[in-house]
């Protein structure tokens, strides 16, 4: 899907008015989808920070979460492709896309950034990817988006910077840089999400969580990654559990199911919706923090994640451009043998007792015994399509 598209996808955007309420489904199951996702995406901190408190590298706890719902997900992925490993191949510079940036990229250069500039920096650049595509196409198609798709756009920017806030600390070009790319990666993620075609987006997910998987081992095998582990006891919801309680949850629920969730949720609702659904995900990690780790939740976060909702449904009332209006009519003609002819000019009607001339034809020279009527000529083109527009001849959905 090109950049374009983000803007406009040219499909009835799910949600409007329909006479069959199809579409209106279509947009509820979107909507529960994509506020799924971030619900999915938000609390894994909390299942992931256990890990990380008992001596898991960022890089280690990354890794491990993504080979987990690679393996989660890989037979549901091929009871979707009937066991059929063609469509994958088709597609695979897609799911090598999908994988090398909107999963590895984005994890690597999220904790490069976070070694350099403050977390609250780096989350909020991230999150800025559904502001970044608006002004994108902007850019790139020249016709500024709708109003109400700006004003979402300003509000979702003030819930975040008040959520996350800018923090404190220097800010090194370098994590900056690092913190853009991760952006960039994500923008990967929604767009790439709805580009898909007949690959069903569970495979897409696995394939590109085993290309992650292989590409961030081989990085850390490098030494630029680090890859530290704890196989001990660790600190969970309150009690003990093994290493691999919580990562298994953070893999099955805050990888497998949320990447699942968030990929169907664009192919219901486009990438622009779906991408502005994701900041929710911002709230319920703020929300989850309070509730399960004790986490301060303030006044000014609680009205940045209103902010960040009131956004989100701006951007959602956003009205679809309706394309002008051609006239693709083909021009009159009869029937002359098995081709339309187009009429040039007038025709006689000529009875058996009477003759009606043509237009500008003298009454007086009308035929009589012996005599041909006067006639219009009219031009036989040997190719009737061809004196018709193109529009009148194509295919309906070519």
């Amino acid at each position: 899907m090109s950049i374009t598209t983000f803007a406009h996808d040219g499909r009835r955007r799910p949600g409007r008015a329909s006479s069959k309420g199809h579409p209106v489904s279509k947009g509820v199951l979107g909507i529960i989808l994509g506020l799924a996702a971030g619900l999915a995406f938000g609390v894994g901190g909390v299942f992931v920070k256990p890990l990380l408190e008992a001596g898991w590298s960022p890089g280690a706890a990354v890794l491990a979460r993504i080979t987990v719902a690679a393996l989660i997900l890989a037979v549901p992925a091929l009871i979707a492709l009937k066991w059929d490993l063609r469509p994958l191949w088709k597609a695979r510079w897609i799911v090598l896309l999908y994988g090398l940036v909107a999963v590895a990229a984005v994890q690597f250069f999220f904790y490069a950034s976070l070694s350099r500039i403050p977390v609250s920096m780096t989350l909020l650049i991230e999150y800025l990817a559904p502001i970044a595509l608006v002004g994108l196409v902007w850019v790139r198609t020249r016709r500024s988006p709708q109003g109400i798709v700006i004003l979402g756009s300003l509000l979702a920017l003030g819930g975040l910077v008040l959520v996350i806030g800018p923090g404190g600390g220097t800010l090194d070009p370098l994590g900056l840089l690092f913190a853009g790319i991760a952006m960039i990666g994500v923008c990967v993620y929604y767009t790439v999400g709805e580009k898909a075609g007949d690959l069903p987006p569970i495979a897409l997910i696995a394939a590109g969580f085993v290309v992650g998987a292989i590409a961030l081992g081989l990085v850390g095998a490098t030494g630029l990654l680090p890859m530290e582990a704890n196989f001990g006891e660790v600190a969970f919801l309150g009690g003990a559990a093994p290493w691999w309680v919580p990562l298994v949850v953070v893999g099955a629920l805050s990888t497998a199911f949320a990447y699942f969730a968030g990929v169907t949720a664009i192919g219901l609702l486009g990438t622009r919706v779906a991408a502005f659904l994701g900041l929710s995900e911002v709230v319920f990690a703020a929300v989850a923090g309070w509730l399960l780790l004790g986490e301060a939740l303030g006044a000014l976060q609680l009205l940045g994640g209103a902010l960040i909702l009131a956004g989100i449904v701006c951007v959602r009332l956003e009205r679809s451009r309706v394309p002008e209006q051609v006239d693709d009519s083909p021009a009159p003609a009869v029937e002359l043998g098995a081709q339309p002819v187009p009429i040039t000019a007038a025709i006689p009607i000529v009875t058996a007792t009477s003759v009606v001339p043509s237009p500008g034809v003298d009454a007086s020279a009308a035929p009589t015994e012996g005599r041909t009527p006067p006639t219009a000529e009219i031009p036989i083109v040997p190719n009737a399509a061809a004196a018709l527009p193109t529009a009148a001849v194509r295919i309906a959905g070519a």
